[in-house]
């Protein structure tokens, strides 16, 4: 294809679709011609085009201004040959016209590059952006403001780590980059520390429109309330009811399948340059099949949040990301969170608890005589019971082990504040029906709490989602207490007042291990505190199913492996069938299978980045002369670069095509000879068959050939033909089959468990020494005893003041009643070195808060970076180092500043981070820990 047909053909219409009319001299000039002046020394032009330059193509803005240029190549030359040449236009038209520097795009037709001259490097894109988006994008150049002194809103995210987060992504924007990923711990706040990135972005001038990215519905609705709550005035999508996509909002929260079906759409498709940032959250999760090609579609900056553990995340997630040295944009592990001094998160405790069932399995030794008499009334044999405990829930469902853990939970749980009843609680079962089997258990064990106890919480009911729906009962109400969920709950659902998980099942992925226990660690906000949660040290896990030794011998879980896609599958195996056809000489069949393959790859979905992105390729199988002669060379071709791109088939009948892909493969193995491979395929096509139903009208009008292919001569007797018409005819009934489990299912007992095994498991990053608790307990309790008796005591809870002498006095007194009371213990079971003997006292009375040493240094210096919150990222490195060297030391001077460890992040130390005046503010800081 020429280039004048090249542009008639692709770059005219793509033009067109991106809403230039090609005709409209205002929009769109054609041959523009561009006075580059002639060469020095030259008076006359030599030929009648010497001294100008001619434009494939300009874009105009509404003021007649050019906003951007478009090379052409032939779709047979590399689009990148263009690049200089458009880059060359660009500089000539600015130096002409003056004004600004058009935006240079060059393309062939198939591959659109867009290149941002003097920002950004050149990039492929999707199609071309719309006048508005080149209007906005003049716009953003044009007014964008420095983001270094940009304010961060700390009302929104103002803790030292969200601020440091927010710098890391906004210095990386000013040094061009566009890809991010923030791995923050569940619970930190990452949806609220994007929320403050986004408001800084939008004040600041570089972004007015950004989408948020989530895999469920229920994460969307919570992600669209924190918008609501902290940036009120900017208008978002999409609203109560709002089911198509409107154009004049800034905020858009939204599915990954509801995003793809938007850009997929014909008629109400999104610019592929309409968002000036992406936040995706939860990244590691829906991106790596076919929702990746939203990601792909939109020409924008992206910013990937994820709780995983850095050392567990996928390499793809590092990929996606640009982190090529494995390294985040920035990261805050739950360690780190609730080790910070005070805590940011939630520290857990496990108890590990396994029924008798669960370690010895079921069998006549492990069963009570009195059910073996049970079982033997209802005619089953004894003998023949014999379970592992690891098929619980799998092959067998004992009731008994159920109401067992039910039970233990009941009397371990964490309870509300009267004592009785557990506080919010998710149990993660394995199955839906083993949900609803352990809510029936709560129903019939507490009847006193008429149903309203346990709840089961799953995605595909509807009754779960909305306002006074299951979940916002769960998260808003006092009943119900527990949330019996399979997979919904496990990730990103936040209630701040779960006291109690319970692992009902194994878990295999790390990662999702890891968002499980996530559930559980945010802390109680003082200001939104419930009835039924007044306090939250620690929560509870209870683990039925030793997931925590699992991880322990296998810290990053169970490698899972990729699936292939079954429309990949199914054209793959037609493939090999074109390709064993040939070899066999059958050119009927082959020729038969490539009309059917040519049709396959024609319904393609056009809109998909990836097709588009395939353009060249799709274009070598749409010439007639490839399916000429297909060569050993075409047969790959086709395997390796037409096949994997039926990935992005998401929206067909899947049974249909399940059992299409079935009858393909078995006449294929019918074709190759393979004897054994065609019994076993045949024996599953008659198990389908042999379960539609004739009760179905449309079923039983081929009531007669479905008893056909069950017969033994139909399958003896069949031809390649005969194949095509089973598929023809029963494919579109497959979805009314009605499919059998095992003839009994898995099987059902009501036996007696018992609790076998009941033990607290050390697991997480704090282990309180016993000896220091017991030591505060006793001091406590001494003085408590003493109080009555000792008049010095009496006159410090009075609040009289006590002087010299008396506090010496005291000292001695309680020294006397018990030796190990004395102000250095004290100092370090109160983790405070500066604090006086009877400012310990005070403290233990109630009458002041003694804000130990460690907590008095990280709040003060957690303040200063909330009042400073414009403090580049090494001045943030700066103070938190600063802040564990006066905790670890206890003091700090002036020359310790210009010395190690502080000469890492800049061999002048503080002088080579902070200006004179920024070097005062931090000495005035660390004066007030040297009293």
């Amino acid at each position: 294809m020429n280039e004048a047909k090249t542009r008639k053909d692709l770059i005219d219409k793509q033009l067109q679709q991106a809403g230039w009319n090609i005709t409209d001299q205002t929009q769109v000039g054609i041959e523009y011609n561009i006075n580059v002046g002639l060469p020095e020394g030259v008076n006359e032009p030599q030929t009648p085009y010497q001294g100008y330059q001619y434009s494939d193509y300009v874009l105009y803005g509404k003021d007649g201004k050019v906003l951007a240029v478009v090379e052409a190549k032939k779709t047979s030359v590399n689009a990148e040959i263009g690049r200089e040449q458009a880059k060359q236009y660009c500089q000539n038209i600015q130096s002409e016209s003056g004004g600004e520097l058009p935006f240079c795009f060059y393309t062939n037709g198939h591959e659109i590059y867009y290149w941002d001259l003097g920002n950004y490097p050149p990039k492929k894109v999707i199609g071309f952006p719309t006048r508005d988006d080149l209007e906005r994008y003049s716009y953003i150049r044009r007014n964008r403001k420095p983001l270094a002194q940009e304010l961060i809103n700390t009302d929104i995210a103002g803790r030292d780590y969200q601020i440091h987060a927010i710098r890391s992504v906004m210095e990386g924007i000013e040094k061009k980059r566009q890809k991010f990923l923030l791995v923050m711990a569940t619970g930190t706040g990452k949806t609220r520390t994007t929320i403050a990135m986004v408001d800084a972005l939008m004040r600041s001038g570089w972004a007015e429109r950004v989408l948020f990215l989530v895999d469920r519905i229920a994460l969307r609705n919570q992600a669209l309330e924190a918008f609501k709550e902290f940036l009120p005035n900017e208008p978002r999508w999409p609203k109560v009811g709002e089911k198509e996509i409107a154009k004049d909002r800034r905020i858009y929260t939204s599915t990954y399948p509801t995003m793809l079906n938007i850009i997929r759409d014909e008629e109400y498709s999104l610019s592929p340059h309409f968002f000036d940032l992406i936040v995706i959250d939860e990244s590691h999760r829906s991106i790596y099949n076919t929702y990746q090609e939203v990601l792909d579609y939109f020409n924008t900056t992206t910013l990937g949040l994820t709780a995983t553990p850095t050392d567990v995340i996928d390499h793809n997630t590092f990929k996606l990301f640009e982190c090529e040295d494995g390294l985040p944009s920035f990261a805050y592990s739950y360690e780190e969170a609730v080790n910070n001094i005070p805590p940011y998160l939630c520290d857990f405790q496990v108890m590990k608890i396994k029924t008798k069932f669960q370690e010895d399995g079921i069998s006549k030794r492990t069963i009570s005589l009195e059910d073996q008499k049970n079982l033997i009334l209802q005619g089953k044999e004894v003998a023949e019971i014999n379970f592992e405990g690891t098929d619980l829930e799998k092959s067998v469902i004992n009731k008994g082990t159920n109401v067992t853990i039910v039970k233990e939970f009941m009397e371990e749980s964490i309870k509300d504040p009267n004592g009785v009843l557990p506080g919010k609680t998710i149990f993660f079962c394995s199955t839906k029906a083993h949900a609803r089997r352990v809510e029936k258990i709560f129903d019939s064990l507490y009847p006193e709490y008429t149903g309203e106890l346990a709840k089961v919480i799953v995605s595909d009911d509807p009754r779960v989602y909305g306002k006074g729906g299951l979940l916002h009962q769960f998260t808003h109400n006092d009943m119900p207490r527990v949330a019996v969920s399979v997979d919904m709950l496990d990730t990103g659902i936040d209630v701040r007042e779960l006291v109690n998980l319970v692992f009902v099942k194994p878990v295999y992925s790390y990662t999702k291990f890891w968002q499980m226990i996530g559930r559980g660690t945010r802390l109680l906000e003082p200001t939104k505190m419930k009835p039924w949660c007044a306090e939250k040290d620690a929560f509870l896990i209870l683990d039925c199913w030793d997931n925590f030794e699992y991880f322990k011998l296998n810290p990053k879980g169970k490698e899972l492996k990729g699936q292939i896609p079954l429309p990949v599958r199914f054209v793959g195996i037609r493939i090999d069938k074109i390709e064993t056809a040939l070899e066999k000489e059958e050119p009927d069949i082959a020729q038969k299978e490539i009309e059917k393959l040519r049709i396959q790859i024609s319904e393609l979905p056009k809109k998909s980045v990836v097709i588009q992105d395939s353009k060249p390729d799709l274009a070598k199988v749409e010439d007639e002369a490839f399916w000429n002669h297909l060569t050993p060379e075409k047969i790959e071709f086709l395997s390796h670069t037409i096949k994997p791109l039926f990935r992005t088939i998401s929206q067909s009948d899947f049974k249909s095509m399940r059992f299409n892909k079935d009858v393909l493969e078995i006449s294929l193995a019918h074709l190759s000879e393979e004897t054994e491979k065609y019994d076993t395929l045949k024996e599953n096509i008659i198990t389908v068959v042999s379960e539609l139903p004739m009760s179905i009208n449309i079923v039983a009008k081929y009531e007669k050939y479905i008893k056909k292919v069950l017969t033994n001569n139909f399958w003896s007797t069949v031809l390649d033909e005969g194949f095509d018409e089973l598929a023809e005819t029963l494919s579109p009934l497959i979805k009314y089959r009605e499919q059998k489990g095992p003839l009994d299912g898995p099987s059902k007992l009501n036996l007696q468990d018992v609790i076998q095994t009941k033990e607290m498991v050390e697991f997480g990053p704090k282990n309180e020494a016993v000896s220091i608790s017991k030591y505060r307990e006793m001091v406590e309790a001494k003085i408590a005893e003493l109080i009555e008796k000792n008049p010095i005591l009496q006159k410090i809870k009075s609040g009289e003041q006590v002087t010299d002498s008396e506090a010496e006095q005291l000292a001695e007194e309680l020294h006397e009643e018990d030796p190990h009371i004395t102000e250095q213990l004290l100092r370090k079971v109160y983790n405070h070195q500066k604090a006086k003997f009877i400012q310990f006292i005070k403290h233990i009375l109630g009458i002041e808060i003694l804000e130990s040493f460690d907590a008095e240094v990280s709040r003060l210096v957690q303040a200063f970076i909330k009042e400073h919150s414009n403090l580049s990222t090494r001045q943030i490195e700066f103070l938190n180092l600063l802040k564990d060297y006066i905790i670890e030391r206890g003091e700090i001077e002036k020359r310790d500043l210009i010395s190690s460890p502080f000469t890492i992040i800049h061999p002048k130390g503080i002088r080579g981070v902070f200006t004179p005046s920024e070097i005062k503010e931090i000495l005035a800081l660390t004066e007030k820990f040297a009293a």
